[in-house]
């Protein structure tokens, strides 16, 4: 079975910075592109960051470019999202996804799987 479990989340001040961390198993982590999304209440999933099996390609969504960092350990199984310059738009639950294939994808929908999420909260 399939478990992606995410750490790190917390409350931050605007500024501030957070590492999330996501942790695999059940699954042959180096096969899997993985993605991070976050969803703020009242708001639609939005797509953060994405990096490919081999961790030598990443994509991310304008609105985090320049303040976050996505990376990946294979050894480990684990993706980190390195979070700088948060401010209060940036305050969601933010999930990890995992898709089989060498190809990044901003829709989740086209992930295999999807953890549970952390609370990421930036005050102003």
């Amino acid at each position: 079975q399939v478990h992606l479990v995410e750490s790190g989340g917390g409350l931050v001040q605007a500024g501030g910075s957070l590492r999330l961390s996501c942790a695999a198993s059940g699954l042959t982590f180096s096969q899997y592109a993985m993605g991070w999304f976050r969803q703020a209440p009242g708001k639609e999933r939005e797509f953060v960051a994405a990096i490919s099996w081999s961790g030598l390609s990443s994509y991310y969504a304008d609105s985090v470019k320049d303040r976050f960092t996505i990376s990946r350990d294979n050894a480990k199984n684990t993706v980190a999202l390195q979070m700088n310059s948060l401010n209060a738009e940036d305050t969601a639950v933010y999930y990890c996804a995992g898709r089989q294939g060498r190809f990044l994808k901003q829709n989740a929908d086209e992930y295999d799987y999807r953890g549970q999420g952390t609370q990421v909260t930036v005050s102003s």
